[in-house]
């Protein structure tokens, strides 16, 4: 038996820290502010429109690439929100949800021995793909001021060499909610516009892009023509449209890179659940859900922002995404996921330690907390954190 144990190609891999406080938080009946989804449920119309194209017989395989409504519904919807026309035949896919996405993408263009450019904190899914693609993840840490995370451009740019084949971002980030600006993008197109960087590619994870706040508009890589020619973006229905578990997402390309993309997808889903392809199309036909979608998530942040300045936690910005980290050292000198448990076990409300965001798990006294919850859930998990 001892010759049919695995050398395992994720030796470092368990659990995530997703699972994990999210069975603690289970165990001790504790308030789920960890993982990040909704406890409220989507609007009826969109059931009753997957209903409908499932009672209209929209139940077999889709095309591998998407049902062609959902492309073309998708390239008007960037089009329309960031000025660039993707060829919804040959540039767009829709993928079963963004984590299948940024598998593939990684797969189809990074080769043994290429270098990845991460940007950490940075969302756990990134380190595995890259590993099973047997490229090497380079870190480039964010800088935390009394602002919240930034990117240092030139740290970037300084990681940059003849072995980079990918850099992935995200914003709005997660967990840092920190959101990209036009200057950061510029900066970043000033990078790879130097000719000893012209075979280096951009992976953008967009997910969170209908959450932004105060007024700010999202700033898709999309925008500049100059990083759209060389990227992967990424997005996800389940993140905008509160159905996480309907798993469907889209990636956009230009068509060399996405007829790459589309070699390793066909072999590893196929295709996706085709009466929810159908119904999403529909639902998109109005534009106002996801452009009513930052207001809605800022007052729930308005609210939990609220509710935590009366404790000794101390905020960090939020611009974007549904996270909000905080710094809990006026309270602990715990390290980040022995605070994170105690906060579960104690006080009855469970986060995520930041430092799970670090390939070597970096402490900073931060933890994230998730308020894309209901006002009840999040007016209890308040009342529990009075107490510290």
């Amino acid at each position: 038996m001892h010759n049919l144990q695995l050398n395992s190609r994720l030796p470092k891999v368990g659990n995530t820290i997703f699972t994990v406080m999210s069975a603690l938080a289970a165990q001790y009946k504790a308030v789920n502010l960890g993982q990040g989804f909704p406890d409220f449920d989507c609007d009826p119309k969109l059931i009753e429109l997957v209903t409908q194209a499932m009672q209209q017989g929209h139940n077999q395989y889709a095309p591998m690439t998407g049902v062609p409504v959902l492309r073309e519904t998708i390239a008007t919807k960037v089009e329309q929100l960031y000025q660039h026309r993707y060829d919804p035949v040959t540039e767009i896919t829709v993928t079963a949800g963004a984590t299948q996405a940024i598998m593939c993408a990684i797969q189809c263009c990074v080769h043994p021995g290429d270098e990845v450019i991460v940007i950490e904190p940075a969302y756990d899914c990134y380190l595995p793909a890259i590993e099973l693609a047997g490229g090497i993840a380079v870190a480039v840490q964010m800088e935390l001021t009394d602002y919240g995370f930034n990117i240092n451009w030139d740290k970037v740019a300084a990681k940059l060499n003849s072995k980079t084949r990918l850099i992935v971002i995200n914003s709005p980030n997660n967990p840092t909610g920190t959101v990209l600006s036009k200057a950061d993008l510029h900066a970043l197109a000033d990078i790879l516009r130097m000719p000893e960087h012209d075979h280096v590619l951009l992976l953008s994870d967009e997910v969170y892009e209908h959450m932004v706040y105060d007024g700010v508009l999202h700033c898709s890589v999309s925008t500049l023509p100059e990083l759209a020619k060389r990227a992967f973006v990424i997005s996800s229905f389940g993140k905008t449209f509160h159905v996480t578990g309907w798993k469907v997402g889209y990636i956009c390309a230009p068509a060399t890179m996405m007829s790459e993309f589309r070699k390793v997808h066909q072999y590893t889903v196929f295709s996706v659940n085709t009466p929810m392809q159908y119904g999403l199309a529909a639902y998109l036909q109005d534009p106002q859900p996801y452009l009513d979608l930052s207001d809605f998530y800022q007052s729930k942040r308005d609210l939990f922002r609220s509710g935590l300045s009366q404790t000794r936690f101390k905020l960090l910005p939020v611009q974007g995404t549904y996270f909000q980290c905080v710094d809990y050292r006026a309270i602990s000198n715990f390290s980040e996921l022995a605070f994170a448990e105690w906060l579960t076990k104690e006080i009855g409300v469970a986060a995520i330690p930041v430092s799970a965001f670090y390939q070597q798990g970096m402490e900073s006294g931060l933890v994230r907390f998730c308020f894309a919850k209901q006002e009840q859930t999040l007016i209890s998990a308040l009342q529990k954190l009075a107490q510290l």
